[in-house]
């Protein structure tokens, strides 16, 4: 308690101090390419129900059971936009299904006696996490060129692919807000040569409903929730960058 503040006085003060603020409530809000959007304020009130919002993971598995069903069924769902076939919810974040992605894909190579495939291939046009988390990895980094037009250019490509790459790491579209009318020689070229495709699912609320990632050549995406199906973002998460995969990459997934 204030004593010597008056409510009207409290409410006018607190009220100017979120003007100082910054959000999706009063403005578009860019972030590199992590634009994010508005959300329904009902969303963020759906898991905030006392059944689900006051789960502890210590709980008896029998007592979670509806909690185990709707992470289950995200699953499912997530699965069938993204046109993969099995779906990890581990990551916290985006950078983390990164980074969970790209030591699935080192297992992978290493497990085919691959041991050689020791580089990731990025576009100039890459989200910063990118190379930060092929770094991380061990893996080293080639980094592709785009043409005039923002794509990926295909001869520079073609230069770089070669038996070291273990992945092409592409977000769709871009960064640049493209969507790459080469994707479907790019999946062939890099498949061809042994390298995987890697999506990073940070625009996809564009393809959403129109197209899927498996459908493109992807071997594994990275979906951001926050960024695509309205999980709070800022200000302390929670985060979650659930990881999809092709068959190929099932035994690779992260498990509890």
């Amino acid at each position: 308690e204030l004593p010597e503040v008056s409510e009207g006085e409290l409410v006018r003060y607190f009220t100017a101090l979120s003007k100082m603020n910054y959000g999706v409530d009063t403005g578009f809000y860019p972030l590199g390419s992590c634009t994010m959007k508005y959300n329904p304020k009902w969303h963020e009130d759906i898991p905030k129900f006392p059944g689900f919002a006051s789960t502890h993971p210590l709980q008896p598995e029998e007592t979670v059971q509806g909690a185990l069903q709707l992470m289950f069924e995200m699953q499912e769902y997530l699965a069938e936009i993204t046109g993969m076939d099995a779906v990890s919810v581990i990551p916290m974040a985006g950078a983390h299904g990164e980074l969970a992605s790209q030591l699935m894909i080192k297992a992978y190579h290493r497990e085919r006696g691959d041991k050689e495939r020791r580089k990731i291939l990025l576009t100039d046009s890459s989200h910063g996490t990118n190379p930060a988390t092929s770094s991380m990895c061990g893996f080293e980094i080639g980094v592709v060129s785009t043409n005039s037009e923002g794509n990926v250019d295909m001869k520079s490509l073609n230069t770089l692919m070669d038996n070291r790459v273990a992945a092409l790491t592409l977000t769709l579209p871009t960064t640049l807000g493209l969507f790459d009318p080469h994707i479907a020689e790019i999946s062939e070229l890099v498949h061809e040569r042994g390298g995987l495709l890697l999506g990073d699912g940070a625009n996809l609320n564009s393809l959403v409903g129109y197209v899927k990632f498996g459908d493109l050549g992807f071997d594994c995406v990275m979906v951001n929730l926050h960024k695509t199906f309205s999980t709070p973002h800022g200000g302390g998460g929670p985060g979650a960058g659930p990881l999809c995969t092709k068959q190929k990459l099932v035994e690779f997934l992260p498990t509890p």
